[in-house]
């Protein structure tokens, strides 16, 4: 097979009816060409007649007013938009869940701080109950110290004056003791048949006297009075200075022997007085 015949073989095929449409398109454009040209001569070739006219009237008229402008015909009014419909939006789960993990660590973050909270303010009331107690407890031992000083004060203060009673009567018995015998039969008004015999002083003075150590040399035979007071059966359980000699060593001396005596003597009646106030003299 030649070249020629392959190639017409495999050239695309030639639409049928191309002489034709050429033929009609010439002919459309001599038809164009020549209205055109019928046109322009018919516009330049047209006669121009010129006219007058005179307007007149027997009276002058104003003129009448303009007619108003005719009213703009109602427009109908749009049909409404057609209502469309939200996309359906699906949710992410994965996105749902995150939420939900971020809502529960909220959830439990304010959780936790609310018993924090809780706890704070428990804290708070135990300490300030405990500040409270510790006050009252401050404030009933102030009160207590007060009550025992008071009481203190108002038992010393009866002690005090019990002893100058009690001193006031040994003295007033002491020295009515010289003119009394203490006998059922005595009749002296310095000592009642109740108290010591008059030799119950000298007694005992002869039992502690040999227990006072004192060497020094006074001026004077001052006396120290001291209150002795013992059990039913002599034991002396008991001393107090009441009346100092103004020799301190003397007064010392004294109450040391008084703490050597373990027991006072009876006196002629088997009995022993249960406080007695002794003038001790360093030179008797």
């Amino acid at each position: 097979m030649s070249a020629t015949a392959q190639r017409l073989e495999f050239s695309p095929v030639q639409p049928e009816g191309m002489g034709r449409a050429l033929v009609l398109a010439l002919l459309a454009h001599a038809l164009l060409v020549a209205a055109l040209t019928w046109g322009v001569n018919w516009r330049r070739d047209a006669p121009i007649e010129t006219a007058a006219a005179e307007l007149w009237a027997e009276l002058p008229q104003a003129a009448a007013p303009p007619p108003p402008p005719p009213e703009p015909e109602p427009q109908a009014a749009p049909p409404p938009a057609p209502e469309v419909a939200p996309p359906v939006v699906t949710p992410d789960p994965e996105i749902a869940l995150e939420r939900e993990r971020v809502k529960r660590k909220q959830e439990l973050a304010l959780e936790r701080e609310r018993l924090a909270q809780l706890e704070r303010d428990k804290a708070k009331k135990a300490k300030q109950a405990a500040a409270d107690k510790l006050r009252e407890e401050e404030l009933a031992r102030q009160a207590d110290k007060k009550a025992q000083a008071a009481a203190k004060t108002k038992q010393d203060q009866a002690s005090t004056k019990a002893l100058e009673k009690q001193r006031q009567e040994n003295l007033q018995r002491l020295a009515g003791l010289a003119g009394a015998t203490g006998g059922a039969t005595a009749t002296g008004t310095a000592a009642h048949s109740a108290g010591p015999s008059a030799s119950y002083g000298a007694r005992i003075a002869a039992t502690i006297k040999p227990n006072i150590v004192f060497t020094e040399d006074i001026k004077g035979n001052p006396t120290a009075d001291v209150e002795v007071r013992t059990a039913p059966d002599g034991t002396i359980v008991g001393r107090k200075l009441v009346k100092s000699s103004g020799v301190a060593s003397w007064d010392e001396a004294v109450l040391k022997a008084i703490d050597k005596t373990d027991r006072l003597p009876r006196d002629v009646d088997g009995r022993v007085q249960a406080s007695l106030v002794i003038g001790f003299r360093p030179k008797d």
